[in-house]
């Protein structure tokens, strides 16, 4: 006689495997397994965090790796961080979460009072800055640009013979008074008085001072500024030495300056991180530091990652600074409204 067979859910499976399978994922998610797991992400989490911590420790007399390290130094939390963060999940590691608090809370103590808006009004006078790139295809359009700024006081840096003639004609109308020394330049609606190159110590003139005088009538001493590029070599590091320089020839400059109020304007070609641009950064309070909304990065335009471009000043209070619409140059332009 034929018999009929039923089979019935589960017939056919191994119990030991089914109790093996068990035990793996009790194992995995285990206190005592979370915290075993992930000591080298741990590890480097701690590392990262003490990184930051004794940054202005990292010596600058191989390669100028300090300098290196502080021009990018936001960097080191804001992709840091995350990617151990990502990591330690994946890996399900109690420790290496635990062990990114550090870095986490080093950079908040370092960058956090950066990334708030910290935009006041009242502001009298209005300033930017840009280096308007020696290869911008549009030096005319550029001009326009910063006229549609609306800002009362104008550095321009990386001027060239040939594109000079251009920024000149479209920033004649709006801006009646203008110095160029060299490959920078300052344009004014406001009187310029006392305008003269500054000798930052390159062979050439890339750096100027001139007298404005401001709405209410008081005189402000205005510096532009571009100090020389610095390049990352593998065989050489962060090439700064000359950079350098510069800047320790401005910072005397800025500290014989006998007008009490100041504005420099420019490219530094450094962060106000950069313990090299110490003789200027020492002196003068940074408008972004001090009344801007984030980090204002200015370089590279299409991506930018660090702020080399810069607007200081003592003796006047910044009261907002941001970052204004893309050129044709590789770097953003940069405004301030400050309170003489």
């Amino acid at each position: 006689m034929a018999q009929a067979y039923m089979t019935e859910s589960g017939q056919g499976q191994d119990p030991e495997r089914t109790a093996s399978r068990a035990r793996r994922l009790r194992d995995w998610w285990r206190p005592e397994g979370m915290w075993r797991r992930g000591i080298v992400l741990a590890v480097l989490a701690l590392l990262l965090g003490l990184l930051m911590i004794v940054h202005a420790h990292v010596p600058n007399t191989v390669g100028n790796l300090g300098s290196l390290l502080e021009t990018f130094l936001p960097w080191l939390g804001m992709l840091g961080v995350p990617v151990l963060l990502v990591a330690a999940v994946l890996r399900r590691s109690t420790t290496a979460i635990v062990a990114l608090l550090l870095p986490a809370i080093v950079w908040v103590s370092l960058f956090g009072g950066q990334v708030t808006d910290k935009k006041g009004t009242g502001g009298n006078l209005t300033v930017a800055t840009h280096n308007v790139d020696a290869d911008n295809p549009d030096p005319a359009g550029t001009a326009k640009d910063i006229v549609k700024s609306g800002a009362d006081v104008v550095a321009l840096e990386e001027l060239t013979g040939d594109a000079l003639p251009k920024y000149k004609e479209g920033l004649a109308k709006a801006y009646p008074y203008r110095t160029v020394q060299g490959t920078v330049g300052l344009w004014s609606k406001y009187p310029l008085s006392d305008a003269a190159p500054v000798n930052i110590k390159m062979g050439w003139t890339r750096a100027l001072r001139a007298t404005v005088k401001a709405p209410d009538g008081r005189e402000v001493a205005f510096y532009v500024a571009h100090l020389p590029s610095v390049r990352v070599k593998l065989n050489a590091g962060f090439t700064a030495n000359q950079r350098d320089n510069s800047a320790a020839a401005l910072g005397e400059a800025i500290a014989r300056e006998p007008v009490k109020q100041v504005i420099l304007l420019g490219d530094l070609n450094g962060t106000m991180n950069d313990r090299s641009l110490a003789p200027v950064t020492s002196q003068l309070r940074s408008a972004q530091g001090a009344a801007g909304d984030g980090f204002g990065f200015s370089w590279p335009a299409g991506f930018p990652m660090a702020r080399i471009d810069q607007i200081m000043m003592k003796g006047i209070d910044p009261v907002s600074s941001w970052s204004l619409p893309r050129t044709g140059s590789d770097h953003l332009p940069l405004a301030a409204s400050v309170k003489i």
